[in-house]
């Protein structure tokens, strides 16, 4: 892929068991099951059956939060495991993408909409409605690896619906000219 995209890891966060406060982390290990050390890896998530042990957040998205609301999640209260800049609020570009974390390969399958647990969790009354649009993403682990604050996150490969959608514009710009 030529000239791709890149961001970086600001973050790491995880909770032993459910409903546990988050701790942030210098490094962590990424597997199919889950980060390690972490709830969902454990079998201890609230929300276990829904596939969704991984997750990622915007930086850019907590930093929206705190300057329309107040509220400062910075802290691993948003309860994402992977906090990335480099994307945008929502993450469009990563959605369906195969993508490089660290030492670790994923594929963000869906969004991850907050919840009124996480709200009560975190103790910030407003926190659900305000992440509501860029509460994050959950990942498919397609390689295990390790994942440290401040490794490079890039896009292998885009999503083929986006990646097709512009070969198929700029075909048909090639034809105009």
């Amino acid at each position: 892929m030529d000239n791709p995209k890149l961001g970086h890891v600001t973050g790491l966060v995880t909770a032993p068991e459910s409903g546990a406060p988050p701790e942030r982390r210098d490094r962590v290990e990424i597997e199919a099951g889950g980060v390690v050390d972490d709830r969902y890896h454990a079998g201890e998530g609230t929300f276990q059956l829904d596939d969704c042990a991984v997750t990622l957040v915007a930086a850019e998205a907590l930093a929206a939060v705190q300057a329309e609301t107040g509220i400062d999640v910075t802290d691993g209260r948003h309860r994402r495991n992977v906090v990335v800049e480099g994307f945008g609020e929502g993450l469009e570009d990563l959605l369906e993408a195969t993508v490089e974390v660290g030492d670790a390969v994923v594929r963000p399958t869906e969004r991850r909409p907050p919840c009124a647990h996480l709200e009560k969790l975190a103790g910030e009354e407003g926190l659900a409605s305000a992440l509501s649009e860029r509460g994050g993403l959950c990942v498919e682990v397609l390689e295990p690896g390790v994942v440290a604050v401040g490794d490079a996150v890039r896009i292998r490969e885009s999503d083929p619906r986006t990646a097709g959608a512009a070969i198929a514009e700029r075909l048909g710009g090639d034809a105009e000219e």
